[in-house]
């Protein structure tokens, strides 16, 4: 596949234009190239069109950053923004694996961790609901306005974080859209990602606290909000997020599937 080709293919599965394509592409790979080490970067270019290798920029030293940084890297170079980069970021990695050898996507996605699985062709089964339809949906079940709505979801997504163990966050991470990673992540910063012991009812003052909404209201958004979360991450990925939940937990905030 040449150049051309890279770049049309990347236009048809993102469904944008020739010219944000191009900028799609080069922010992408130039965004890969600070992220995997000097000697991936060159082991991929080689396999690259001669047009596309120089983006890696194969003598950039590797730097840690996680899926969001990444993203939002991708979106200021390609002046997208960054619900708009993670779709198209999906696309370019889609058009990579058609280019370069299965093996070399292995070794590739063998130095980014794993919150970067949703952005690689082995995760492009994962459904990522956008943050939008997110806090549509729990505003619809709260009957609350969209900025309340965004504040609910914020508030229980951190003291989930904090409630469970730092591995299923990252799971979590990896389904969810990057616009609701930020509250996950101050949660599982919060409790060192070591699940945190706590009665339902100190769970619920978290979520009123940071909410700045009463306890009763706050019980009526996590409901709201953790139906949500069940439609956006699969069955299986929801019980090892309840599971570890104590069961009056479960009564009282997980609603019955209707």
């Amino acid at each position: 596949m040449d150049h051309d080709a890279f770049v049309d293919a990347v236009m048809q599965a993102a469904g944008i234009d020739r010219d944000e394509a191009e900028r799609t592409v080069r922010a992408t790979l130039t965004t890969l190239g600070e992220r995997i080490s000097a000697g991936e970067a060159r082991d991929l270019a080689a396999q690259l069109p001669p047009e596309l290798a120089p983006w890696l920029n194969v003598d950039e030293r590797s730097r840690r950053f996680d899926v969001d940084e990444f993203l939002h890297r991708i979106a200021e170079r390609s002046g997208a923004d960054e619900q708009a980069a993670l779709q198209r970021t999906r696309s370019v990695f889609a058009v990579l694996a058609q280019t370069i050898a299965p093996s070399e996507l292995d070794d590739v996605a063998s130095e980014l961790p794993k919150d970067f699985d949703l952005l690689l062709p082995r995760g492009a089964h994962i459904e990522v609901m956008p943050a939008g339809a997110f806090f549509a949906r729990v505003a619809e079940r709260a009957a609350i306005g969209a900025e309340g709505a965004r504040r609910a979801t914020e508030a229980v997504l951190e003291a989930l974080a904090e409630r469970i163990a730092g591995g299923e966050v990252d799971d979590l991470v990896t389904r969810l859209d990057p616009e609701l990673h930020a509250p996950l992540k101050r949660g599982r910063e919060r409790s060192g990602g070591v699940a945190r012991s706590m009665p339902l009812e100190r769970f619920v003052a978290l979520i009123a606290e940071r909410e700045g909404v009463p306890s009763g209201v706050a019980v009526s958004h996590a409901r709201a909000v953790l139906a949500t979360l069940r439609e956006a991450i699969d069955d299986d990925e929801f019980f090892d997020v309840t599971v570890q939940l104590p069961q009056d937990y479960v009564s009282a905030l997980i609603p019955a599937r209707t």
